[in-house]
């Protein structure tokens, strides 16, 4: 992956869009007269790949970068760069299909910023993966070596020099993510931790809590069941027996209608008797005093008419007994 096109727009001496393509695979030095905007290129492009200390850009704040700092009526710089991709083995992870990249750093007065990845917007640290990715890592402390610090590394001690070299080489970026994985990986522990013991302590209980109420439930949703069930059939075999008992009741009452039916003719038939004997009174009283007047035949007529009025009682208390009967 190589630089083949710079746009820069509105950066720092740049108020113009200015193209700057036509990178020779061996280009490796920018020259020109003094204040020609030879630094300001290099800034640009450190610009873009994500610098955060403002110093190493000569700058104090992402004002400075616009042009004029905004006082010539430009409110915005933004800087592109694309990159010949079409070396796949040296892709950056995920952008092997495609055969450039661009990336577009842009901010505006106020300093807002904001990222593009072949046109579409992408958070800081997306692009610090793409480039750190291909070992470019503009935050490094010693990705640019500017002029004042070159006496400064040729007297470094051979440990720091192995760890600028490490730094330049893209293995300490491997080592920081390694120990953010690390720390990461702690703290998920921890909280791992405080899960179990809020499992073991809370919710397990809860839950128990939960299965003792759900089996009590249960069986009372089966008792429920099980009342219901004896219910019906409490009520089905007390229908049967009221009817039964209806049904005997409604014969009982049949048979003392027939009974009261049999009563009522044998008392008819009683005062027909008794009205009849009445009539035979009178005709033998009747009788009995013409005898008396004539003077025969007394004796005779007398006993027929007790013998009559006897039977009147008699008939008068059986019509009685079945009158109380009824």
């Amino acid at each position: 992956m190589r630089v083949i096109e710079v746009i820069i727009d509105g950066f720092k001496s740049y108020a113009v869009r200015t193209v700057i393509s036509g990178w020779d695979e061996s280009f490796n030095s920018i020259t020109g007269l003094n204040g020609s905007g030879k630094s300001n290129i290099l800034d640009a492009i450190c610009f873009v790949l994500g610098i955060t200390n403002m110093s190493t850009v000569r700058a104090q704040n992402l004002q400075d970068l616009i042009y004029k700092r905004g006082q010539a009526g430009v409110t915005k710089a933004s800087v592109t760069i694309v990159f010949d991709n079409r070396e796949t083995k040296k892709s950056p992870i995920g952008f092997e299909e495609y055969a450039t990249i661009s990336v577009t750093r842009q901010i505006v007065l106020g300093g807002t910023s904001k990222y593009l990845i072949n046109g579409h917007r992408a958070q800081q640290q997306t692009v610090q993966n793409l480039f750190q990715s291909v070992q470019l890592n503009i935050n490094n402390p010693n990705f640019l070596i500017m002029q004042g610090r070159i006496t400064k590394v040729l007297n470094m001690k051979a440990v720091e020099i192995l760890a600028m070299i490490e730094e330049a080489a893209g293995t300490r970026m491997f080592e920081d993510r390694r120990d953010k994985a690390l720390k990461t990986m702690a703290k998920k522990e921890t909280k791992l931790v405080e899960l179990k013991e809020l499992l073991k302590d809370e919710i397990e209980p809860k839950l128990e809590k939960l299965r003792t109420e759900k089996r009590a439930f249960l069986d009372f949703q089966q008792t429920q069941n099980d009342l219901e069930r004896l219910t019906r059939v409490v009520v089905a075999y007390d229908y049967i027996r009221y009817q039964d008992s209806l049904s005997q009741s409604a014969a009982d009452l049949e048979g003392k209608k027939q009974r009261q039916r049999d009563l009522e003719d044998s008392a008819a038939r009683l005062r027909s008797e008794i009205s009849h004997l009445e009539e035979d009174v009178k005709k033998v009283r009747s009788q009995r005093d013409k005898e008396l007047r004539k003077g025969g035949k007394a004796s005779a007529l007398e006993e027929a008419a007790k013998k009559h009025s006897n039977e009147l009682v008699r008939l008068a208390t059986v019509l009685d007994l079945k009158k109380s009967s009824l």
